[in-house]
């Protein structure tokens, strides 16, 4: 195997410490990885696909969702709208203008150390309610997008007017191993500040474990 093919030789294996700092007995496939994007169908056309969409149809099982309750996870007054808009803003939040890493567009939430984090508590349940959604859509509808589309609903079926959707946004489907995401080595603790106060350079939350300032 060519030293560009071997995955051992990969500028992202050399830097794949993180997530294995917070998980030391998990077990890192990414050497299995011959494939440069985390899509194992790198040619996958998410924006051409959710072009093909009834996405109507896609908003109405979302406002049904809503209001449907679910006995293991009751809806806080028959609607799990602040849920899902509590999802999307915190799918969002973890963008950071540093490097434009982060961010609602690759569902990354889904995957540790983000579905982990004290400030996504709870969030699992919220994806837990949109997967017969994901399941009935299936690629045409990446969970990136159905997540967002999700707390659009939600804020319209509560009363007020969102400024706008636009779909096509790619999922990623393992872990960002090469994501650093702080100098700690516990959640919550705060070790990312200069003698002046100021976050060190990339990070864009304060604290481990939170999703923004």
């Amino acid at each position: 195997m060519s030293q560009s093919k071997c995955p051992f030789h990969s500028q992202l294996n050399q830097a794949a410490v993180a997530n294995q700092q917070w998980w030391p007995q998990s077990l890192n496939l990414r050497s299995l990885q011959q494939y440069g994007a985390n899509d194992p169908d790198a040619d996958f056309d998410y924006a051409k696909e959710f072009a093909k969409l009834d996405v109507e149809a896609v908003k109405t099982d979302v406002r049904n969702m809503l209001t449907t309750s679910q006995d293991w996870w009751p809806a806080d007054y028959g609607h799990y709208g602040g849920l899902m808009i509590r999802l999307a803003w915190h799918s969002a939040g973890t963008y950071r203008t540093f490097d434009g890493r982060g961010g609602a567009a690759s569902a990354n939430q889904r995957f540790a150390p983000l579905n982990s984090w004290p400030d996504n508590g709870n969030l699992d349940k919220a994806r837990r309610l949109l997967w017969p959604i994901k399941q009935k859509y299936g690629n045409k509808l990446s969970w990136a997008d159905l997540i967002i589309l999700a707390g659009n609903e939600a804020i319209r079926d509560m009363g007020l007017e969102p400024f706008g959707f636009a779909g096509g946004r790619r999922d990623i489907f393992a872990p960002e191993y090469d994501v650093f995401w702080g100098h700690e080595g516990e959640m919550l603790a705060d070790e990312r500040h200069d003698a002046n106060g100021d976050i060190d350079q990339p990070l864009g939350a304060v604290v481990m474990g939170l999703i923004c300032k």
